[in-house]
């Protein structure tokens, strides 16, 4: 299999590993907090397949962003750098307009880490450097 070919599986496998953690933790593990927090504020948790839509594209932009930055760091780095872009900035943001539920970063915190451990792995055994 030629190397273009590997780049476009790691990242394809690394998206779809990403969207299934995303789809676990928010939908299945935490929905019922991210639906409490959103009625206390008078709003309802956007779910509509729109919504799904736009968090499967961050997914595979997430994995791609994932993919590049393995080429230039090491694992440990890429996992690191990755999470604190995507995660630890997305909290910032949203904790800033009082969207997060601080609650739910018991269980999110680990398994974003978790997540960005495996898409991180899969990009370096799928394409190697």
């Amino acid at each position: 299999m030629n190397l273009q070919m590997r780049r476009i599986i790691a990242i394809a496998v690394a998206g779809v590993w990403i969207n299934a953690s995303e789809f676990f933790r928010n939908q299945v593990l935490l929905t019922n907090a991210w639906v409490q927090h959103f009625q206390s504020l008078g709003m309802t948790f956007p779910a509509a397949p729109v919504n799904a839509l736009v968090w499967v594209v961050w997914g595979f932009i997430f994995a791609a962003m994932l993919y590049i930055i393995s080429r230039r760091f090491s694992l440990i780095e890429t996992i690191l750098l990755g999470w604190v872009m995507s995660f630890l900035m997305m909290w910032l943001v949203t904790w800033n307009l009082n969207v997060l539920p601080l609650s739910i970063l018991v269980f999110a915190i680990p398994l974003s880490l978790l997540e960005c451990f495996v898409g991180a792995y899969i990009c370096y055994k799928m394409a190697p450097r």
